[in-house]
């Protein structure tokens, strides 16, 4: 691994580039646009504007993030006027352009020409590439190309479902998996306009009925897309993993982060997210990960998602997101700061050495004892109280330069009101989780 360090050339002192000025312009307002705007302002100092459908509580009485609600954004034509209108206030400005949702990506992706036309980098894969590994039939594919472990799955086309009966036709479906499975699907973009009873981000089915149940108002809802049924891979919330790759335009895969997830969301829209990571290495997946994201031509930013299987040893892979992921703080807060590599590459056009997050940190979003609740495993317990005691736990709303009397409130309130969702949705620990 070779190149210019990234610590190099910040100031542009001594004949370096010096780093423009910069502005994020960021479309969503959760915690993760958040941690993004964060990291910018870290390395560079620079303030962002967020767009969102309604005022988000991650973002409100922000002095680093300026929040702009849209009611209309994820209709095509206001998502990019309303761009082009922060682009004509800031034409002085270097625009990069971030969100965090599948269906915003590829909205960027397939009107880039006119955005970056309007002034904005955008950095993100090609639509071909975009295609091949935003479905999750198409990821498989390619892990079992270069032999990467993925779960068994079945493919469940929705919309030849509803042509062969529709909820009719599911009794007849052959799905040749014991059951509990994991429902989800192929493509999330599809996923987040379709409306039916029950719909969550990822369905746990423990039963032949549950399944029929979700395909049936899958039918009856007429989602154009194909919902995966899949193995499910046994073991607790600990055993699931977190890898945020950044491979830049030249090819190389420049940052590198793992993590063990502790707990995930529990509430039906964000089921699966993870609320508590472990900064650890595991270098047979970024290994795994570097290999796919070469084999695919991808660029820009990459989570993946996986787990480890307690019956063979082996980590296995369920997809891969093209964007950085809600939870991408603990890449920063292990070490290696997410703007860094962004910019080195879209805006200074240099290389840089690849750099890996390795920093001993636990990234949380809940409070920690709420968290201990959860880890059931004594060794862990001990490991995540040392991380306390030594000042290691990171919650990225929680930020010393963003931090007026108000606004802490604000942080404060968002981390309690966790003790309420999970008290609702996930009243008390198991050893066998989802």
């Amino acid at each position: 691994m070779t190149g210019i360090p990234a610590e190099q050339g910040q100031t542009g002192a001594g004949g370096e580039v010096p780093v423009p000025d910069m502005m994020v312009v960021g479309v969503g307002g959760d915690v993760g646009m958040y941690a993004l705007v964060r990291a910018f302002h870290e390395q560079y100092g620079t303030r962002s504007v967020v767009l969102s459908k309604v005022a988000t509580r991650a973002m409100q009485d922000s002095a680093i993030a300026e929040n702009v609600v849209v009611p209309g954004l994820d209709e095509v034509e206001v998502f990019l006027s309303t761009l082009e209108g922060i682009a004509q206030q800031h034409r002085d400005k270097v625009l990069i352009l971030l969100t965090n949702a599948d269906w915003h990506v590829r909205t960027v992706i397939l009107n880039r020409e006119r955005l970056e036309a309007a002034g904005y980098v955008t950095p993100y894969p090609s639509l071909p590439v975009l295609e091949q590994v935003s479905s999750k039939e198409g990821f498989a594919q390619v892990c079992d190309q270069l032999g990467i472990p993925t779960p068994r799955t079945v493919a469940v086309d929705i919309a030849k479902l509803v042509a062969d009966g529709g909820r009719a036709a599911v009794p007849a479906l052959e799905v040749d998996l014991q059951y509990p499975v994991v429902g989800k699907p192929s493509n999330s973009a599809e996923w987040y306009y379709v409306d039916f009873p029950g719909k969550a981000k990822i369905h746990h089915l423990d039963s032949r009925a549950e399944l029929e149940e979700v395909l049936g108002n899958l039918a009856d809802a007429q989602f154009p897309g194909t919902f995966l049924v899949q193995e499910f891979i046994p073991g607790d919330e600990t055993q699931m993993r977190s890898l945020t790759a950044y491979r830049d335009t030249t090819g190389e895969v420049t940052l590198l982060a793992t993590g063990r997830v502790l707990l995930e969301e529990h509430t039906p829209g964000t089921l699966g997210i993870p609320a508590a990571i472990l900064v650890e290495a595991y270098d047979d997946a970024m290994e795994a990960a570097t290999r796919f994201l070469d084999a695919t031509g991808y660029v820009g930013f990459a989570n993946f998602d996986y787990k480890l299987d307690p019956r063979t040893g082996q980590h296995v892979y369920f997809e891969v997101n093209p964007r950085i992921g809600r939870n991408n703080y603990y890449v920063t807060a292990g070490g290696a700061n997410v703007a860094r590599v962004l910019v080195e590459d879209w805006v200074l056009h240099r290389p840089i050495r690849p750099v890996r997050a390795v920093r001993d940190v636990l990234y949380t979003v809940v409070p920690f004892g709420l968290l201990s609740k959860y880890v059931l495993d004594p060794e862990l317990k001990t490991r995540l109280k040392a991380l306390k005691a030594s000042g290691d736990v990171i919650n990225p709303l929680k930020y010393d330069r963003d931090s007026g009397l108000k606004r802490r409130l604000i942080v404060e309130a968002i981390t309690q009101n966790y003790r309420r969702k999970y008290a609702q949705y996930y009243p008390e620990p198991t050893a066998t989780g989802y």
